[in-house]
């Protein structure tokens, strides 16, 4: 990795370096350890001036600090602070109630998770027909600060829509629609196509991105634009994807995406 390359750091956020018997680790030890790069890289990065702690560049190698508080920064991207907090991104399957029990039996996110151990939140919710990501966690402040109004990251969706979706109802859709709860704000929207599945079908697959996360808001704004979905499914929340995970599978929040949600949320 070159020095001014941005760190690519896909390592789950639970594998945490050890630290000294004094709680502290030595700065460049830290980096690598949390995949960063490797210590070498990492001392580069140092003496750059690309790292920050709390705020303060730090070029002396061998600096240590505490690494469940310090606020660190490699090339502005967050490190998050090590903790024993578990953080899981799950692939809700469809027809699954985004709680942790249901009193009328269904089948719910406490579920899917009976085999953990922590006791887990669920970040915002899906509603029982919507499947795709939903985050889960024991850190409380992280759930409710993520959660938050004036916190919520870019959330974006992919609906299976009756009728042909076309370019003037997207333009509408960016321009920002008024429901009968206040507007709602689309940062992007495009057509990806027809239903693959269904050849001349009348269907279409429109795929958006809204801030909110206002009670069945998506459904509720493509209804209003006439084109009602059949099909709603949550591809990412902030810089975490869907990607490969399957319904129902999980796997933890790497580092790099732990530490971009823990911004986002101001903490």
């Amino acid at each position: 990795m070159k020095p001014h390359d941005a760190p690519d750091n896909d390592q789950p956020a639970s594998q945490r370096p050890e630290t000294d018997e004094d709680g502290l680790i030595r700065l460049q030890k830290l980096l690598a350890q949390s995949g960063v790069a490797s210590r070498r890289k990492c001392e580069e990065l140092m003496l750059d001036g690309l790292v920050e702690v709390d705020g303060e560049v730090v070029t002396r190698l061998g600096t240590k600090v505490d690494p469940r508080t310090a606020v660190i920064r490699v090339q502005g991207k967050r490190l998050p602070p090590i903790s024993d907090k578990v953080y899981l991104v799950l692939n809700k399957p469809r027809g699954v109630v985004s709680t942790m029990s249901d009193p009328e039996g269904r089948r719910t996110l406490g579920d899917l998770v009976a085999d953990r151990p922590e006791r887990l939140f669920h970040v915002g919710r899906l509603d029982t027909d919507t499947e795709g990501l939903i985050i889960l966690t024991n850190d409380g402040d992280f759930a409710q600060h993520l959660a938050h109004p004036s916190h919520e990251v870019d959330k974006t969706y992919v609906a299976e829509v009756e009728g042909e979706v076309h370019l003037r109802t997207v333009r509408e859709l960016l321009a920002g629609v008024t429901l009968e709860d206040g507007p709602v704000t689309v940062t992007r929207a495009r057509v990806l196509g027809g239903d693959p599945r269904r050849e001349g079908s009348r269907r279409s697959i429109v795929e958006l991105t809204i801030h909110e996360g206002r009670n069945r808001i998506v459904r509720r704004l493509l209804d209003h634009v006439g084109h009602p979905v059949r099909r709603l499914t949550r591809t990412e929340i902030g810089p975490v994807t869907l990607a490969r995970l399957r319904s129902g599978e999980m796997r933890e929040l790497t580092v790099a995406e732990l530490g971009e949600l823990m911004d986002s949320a101001q903490l």
